[in-house]
């Protein structure tokens, strides 16, 4: 059974672990060296349980799954009721009903907070992520052409938006 709930500090190492798994396999992050628990602890803190920036773990057992989470999308005040929201599922896990569980919660308890706007940006190709987020709503903005680099392939993502 997978259980939604708000991250806490044990949950810092297995989310880097996953994290981890990404820099050094997918296109996203964009990230191009593994993360330490100690380096994504300003990350893991600038979350809430409650308000629009929150980090939300699913776990089955002990084992960590995956995180779904709000973060700001830009510093500057008139951007204060944007969010951008990121998803990583545990190697494994994909394709099983993990994101839709997580997005699911996540944009539910973002529903009673002062958000206007989530928005997503996909690295491309990366088909699974563009259902997940048009399965919830979102709609698609734009996408920026080769507007980054890792490992020497030029990155274009995929911008969607929702209001909420």
């Amino acid at each position: 059974m997978v259980v939604i709930r708000p991250a806490r500090p044990s949950d810092l190492a297995p989310l880097v672990e996953i994290y981890n798994h990404y820099v050094e396999h997918a296109l996203v992050p964009f990230d191009t060296e593994p993360a330490s628990p100690e380096s994504r602890t300003p990350w893991f803190e600038s979350f809430s349980d409650t308000g629009p920036h929150r980090l939300l773990v699913a776990y089955s057992g002990q084992r960590v799954l995956g995180c779904a989470y709000s973060s700001p999308y830009r510093s500057h005040p008139a951007f204060a009721e944007t969010v951008e929201l990121g998803i990583y599922l545990a190697p494994g896990h994909r394709g099983q009903g993990v994101g839709s569980a997580l997005y699911s919660s996540l944009l539910g308890r973002l529903s009673s907070a002062k958000v206007h706007l989530a928005v997503a940006a996909i690295a491309l190709p990366n088909q699974a992520s563009v259902g997940l987020h048009c399965k919830f709503g979102f709609t698609r903005v734009g996408v920026f052409d080769e507007y980054a680099t890792k490992r020497g392939a030029y990155i274009s993502s995929l911008w969607l938006q929702r209001r909420l």
